[in-house]
C-alpha cells in the first residue's frame, strides 16, 4: 500500500484526502521516507522541513475532521525550487551568497499554494542562481537523474524535476527563463509548463533575467499541472510585470476533444539537428495527435533561426546586471561556471542587447501571425537525451561535439523570447531508457489549450506514468536529512542575511517589460 500512495498523481492524492481515504500525515511521512531512501544519491533537496510539514499535515487533518476544506490542494505535499521565497525557511537560490537568507514573507506563488491547502515539504536543488542547464551545483551537490544517476537531470530546476519523477512529492514549482522548467521535465520524464510571461507572479523569486523569468508547475500529468497552475496564476499588484489577465480555470476543459485542432510544425527547424531517437519519438507523437483528430500543418517562421543568439545575449546581459554588486564584492563565492557566464555578460554591448530585443519583437510578431493559421506548435523539447553528469558538451549528430548551453536552448528559447506559454510532455524513451519530451507552444494566455492537448495525448499513452527502476527497487535506508525540522542537505556556506528579496545593491532597478 505504501508504494501505491506515492504512485498516485497529485489529482488522485487530493481526491483521496478529500474523501478521507488517506490522511495528509500519511502522505507526508511516505514522501519523507522516499527522500530518506534516495536523496543521498539524487541530491534533489537543499532543505527538508520534516517537522514543519508534519505539523502542517496535522493541522490539515484537524480541519478535515471539522468538516473544513481549505482548497484544491488540501493536505497534498509539494515542494519549491529554492529560489522561491519561503517565510522563515532559508532560500539559497542554490548559492553560497544567499546561504543564510531567511525571507520574512512568502513569495506570491508560495502564499497561493499554502492558501490552497498545500503542504510545503521543503526546498529543491538547482543550478546556482538558476543560471545553467545541468543542476551541477558546487555548493549543495550535483543533482542526478533517477532514470540513471550517472546522467544529468537538466536544469536549472533539476531538483524539481527529480523530486517529482522520483515520487518524493506530488508536484513542484520551478522557474523558467530559457527553458528551466521544460528541460528537466523532458529529461526526467515528467510534465511541466512555462506559462505566458506575466501570467504567474515573480514577486519573491530571486531573478535571473527579468524580461523572461516566469514560475510554473512541474508534476506527473497535465491534469496535475493544471491544478497547480489554476492555484498560482493571476494578477499580482506587487509584481510590475504581472499581466492584468483574468485567470480562468483550466481543469474543466481537460476532457474536451482536440478533434479539428490545428498543430503547426516549422519545416527546416523543428526536425533539424536532432538525435534520431528524439526525432522518432516526436514524430510518433504527431501521429498520435493525428489519430485523435488534430490536423498537422507545416507553417514557416521566416526568422526562426536567430533565436539562440538572441536568447543567449539577453540571458547574459540581464543576469550580469542583477549580480553586478556581488560579482565585484564576492566573486570567490560563485561557482566557476556561473561566475564565467556573469563575466561574459558584462562584456555585452548595449547594441548587442538592443538588437536582440529588436529581433525578439520581430519573432513574436511572426508567431502571432502564424497563430491565425494554427492553434499550437509541436516540436522536441530539446534535441538530445540526458548526457553524463559533468559533461559540458554534447554530440547530437555526425560525431560533432558542441556546447551544451546553446544546444539545450535550440527549441526552448523560442517561447522564452516570445513570452508564449510552452509545455513539455513525456513522449518516449531512447535505447538507454532515458526519457524524451515534446514541447507544445500555444497562444498568449491560452494555457488551457496546451493542458487539453497534453491530457488528450496522455489519455492514450503511458510515458508519463512510468517509474524509474531505482525507485521501484527496494532501497537500503541511509542517514536521513529529515530528522530535524528544516534540516540542511549539502554544504551551504555562511552568507549574508537579507530582510527583503536580495537586490545585490541595485536599488531602483526596474524590470524591463517588453511584451504586451
Amino acid at each position: 500500500m505504501s508504494d501505491e500512495l506515492l504512485d498516485m498523481t497529485l489529482a488522485e492524492a487530493a481526491a483521496a484526502v478529500r474523501e478521507r481515504r488517506v490522511s495528509p500525515t500519511e502522505l507526508v511521512r511516505r514522501c519523507l521516507e522516499r527522500i530518506e531512501a534516495h536523496d543521498v544519491t539524487l541530491r534533489a533537496w537543499i532543505t527538508v522541513c520534516a517537522d514543519e510539514a508534519l505539523a502542517q499535515a496535522q493541522v490539515a487533518e484537524k480541519a478535515q475532521r471539522a468538516g473544513a476544506r481549505v482548497g484544491p490542494l488540501h493536505g497534498v505535499p509539494i515542494a519549491l525550487k529554492d529560489n522561491i521565497a519561503t517565510r522563515g525557511v532559508r532560500t539559497t537560490a542554490g548559492s553560497r551568497i544567499l546561504a543564510d537568507w531567511i525571507p520574512e514573507e512568502d513569495a506570491t506563488v508560495t502564499a497561493r499554494l499554502r492558501a490552497a491547502g498545500a503542504i510545503v515539504l521543503g526546498k529543491l536543488n538547482l543550478h546556482e542562481f538558476a543560471w545553467g542547464g545541468t543542476s551541477d551545483n558546487p555548493h549543495y551537490g550535483t543533482v542526478r537523474n533517477p532514470w540513471n544517476p550517472d546522467r544529468f537531470p537538466g536544469g536549472s530546476s533539476g531538483g524539481s524535476g527529480v523530486a517529482v519523477a522520483a515520487r518524493m512529492c506530488f508536484g513542484a514549482m520551478g522557474t523558467d527563463t530559457g527553458g528551466s522548467i521544460r528541460l528537466p521535465s523532458a529529461i526526467n520524464g515528467i510534465t511541466g509548463i512555462r506559462p505566458t510571461y506575466g501570467r504567474v507572479s515573480n514577486h519573491g523569486i530571486v531573478p535571473l533575467a527579468w524580461s523572461m523569468d516566469t514560475a510554473g508547475p512541474m508534476a506527473r500529468t497535465a491534469e496535475d499541472c493544471a491544478i497547480l497552475f489554476d492555484v498560482v496564476a493571476g494578477h499580482d499588484p506587487r509584481d510590475p510585470t504581472s499581466a492584468r489577465q483574468r485567470s480562468q480555470g483550466c481543469g474543466p476543459s481537460l476532457r474536451d476533444s482536440i478533434c479539428g485542432l490545428r498543430i503547426g510544425v516549422i519545416p527546416g527547424y523543428f526536425f533539424h539537428h536532432l538525435q534520431p531517437a528524439v526525432e522518432a519519438a516526436v514524430r510518433r507523437a504527431l501521429d498520435v495527435f493525428d489519430t485523435l483528430g488534430a490536423d498537422v500543418i507545416e507553417i514557416p517562421i521566416e526568422h526562426i533561426h536567430g533565436n539562440i543568439s538572441a536568447q543567449l545575449t539577453i540571458e547574459s546581459a540581464e543576469p550580469s546586471t542583477y549580480h553586478q554588486h556581488w560579482l565585484r564584492e564576492r566573486p570567490q563565492d560563485y561557482g566557476a561556471d556561473v561566475r564565467a557566464l556573469l563575466e561574459v555578460g558584462e562584456l555585452m554591448l548595449a547594441t548587442h542587447y538592443l538588437q536582440a530585443q529588436r529581433y525578439r519583437a520581430l519573432l513574436r510578431e511572426q508567431f502571432l501571425a502564424a497563430f491565425r493559421k494554427v492553434d499550437a506548435f509541436v516540436c522536441p523539447t530539446l534535441p538530445f537525451t540526458a548526457t553524463p553528469v559533468g559533461a559540458t558538451t554534447v554530440c547530437i549528430e555526425n560525431g560533432v561535439e558542441e556546447s551544451m548551453l546553446s544546444a539545450i536552448m535550440q527549441f526552448t528559447g523560442v517561447a522564452s523570447l516570445t513570452g508564449l506559454p510552452a509545455m513539455s510532455v513525456p513522449c518516449g524513451f531512447d535505447a538507454d531508457g532515458m526519457p524524451i519530451g515534446m514541447q507544445l507552444i500555444g497562444r498568449p494566455f491560452e494555457e488551457a489549450s496546451l493542458f487539453r492537448m497534453a491530457a488528450s495525448y496522455q489519455g492514450v499513452t503511458d510515458f508519463h506514468s512510468r517509474v524509474p527502476a531505482m525507485i521501484t527497487a527496494r532501497a537500503r535506508p541511509h542517514l536521513s536529512p529529515v530528522q530535524a525540522s528544516c534540516s540542511i542537505a549539502g554544504v551551504g556556506q555562511s552568507g549574508d542575511g537579507h530582510e527583503d528579496l536580495p537586490d545585490s545593491g541595485r536599488r531602483g532597478a526596474v524590470p524591463v517589460r517588453l511584451l504586451a
